[in-house]
């Protein structure tokens, strides 16, 4: 894949099923939140959600590639850390579509078949660190991948969810870029899953567990 692999991995059009995730946008919105806080939101989740599950995501890379791979570790310290159960729900069901892509592009990899074996099923931090794998990216390739995502997923979902000029989501991700560069810093400096970071949202929570609860709904989270 070359060069092209970590642009794969940002690319919002990858069909791992994120296109049905807003990345807590929609709950945030129906709690009320206007379309000028939307920067303020990206920074918080990329000191909290962004941060943890880019942190998680390269400790599953560093476990795919020993043997054996081992992802229990990882796995259990970000459940641990994702106390929402809809939000664990959610990343689950993400993962299996990233999952569904690492077995399309390499089936017989290492790093591929001990998501397969993982009960409950592998989060999507960990099937991302497994698709870093095959692909072969770096370390800081792929924090960079799962930061930008949370960006590009907050940004795409507000043309849904808040409708307004389309250039403004490309200012918001460069506004971010500072915030998005000490995410990437600190996710790549945790060694074990024991420091991996405990950063969570207490609104982003509850607005999960009520999205959770709603019939009416755009994005599954």
């Amino acid at each position: 894949m070359g060069a092209l692999a970590p642009l794969l991995l940002g690319d919002g059009r990858l069909p791992v099923g994120a296109y049905t995730y807003s990345a807590g946008l929609e709950p945030a919105v129906v709690a009320g939140l206007t379309r000028d806080r939307i920067p303020a939101l990206l920074r918080a989740r990329l000191h909290t959600t962004a941060l943890t599950e880019a942190a998680a995501a390269v400790l599953a890379l560093r476990a795919a590639v020993r043997d054996p791979v081992d992802y229990g570790p990882v796995q259990r310290a970000l459940a641990a850390r994702t106390p929402a159960a809809p939000q664990r729900e959610t990343s689950a069901t993400l993962g299996r579509g990233v999952h569904r892509l690492a077995r399309r592009l390499a089936p017989d990899h290492p790093a591929v078949t001990a998501l397969a074996a993982m009960r409950p099923r592998p989060l999507r931090p960990v099937t991302l660190g497994a698709l870093g794998a095959v692909l072969k990216v770096s370390e800081e390739e792929l924090a960079h991948a799962v930061v930008y995502d949370e960006l590009q997923t907050v940004a795409s979902a507000a043309l849904k969810l808040l409708p307004g000029d389309p250039l403004d989501s490309v200012a918001w991700i460069l506004a971010a870029e500072p915030d998005a560069a000490s995410a990437v810093a600190r996710a790549l400096a945790v060694r074990t899953p024991d420091g991996l970071p405990a950063r969570t949202a207490a609104l982003t929570e509850q607005w999960a567990l009520e999205h959770a609860r709603r019939e009416r709904r755009l994005f599954l989270a």
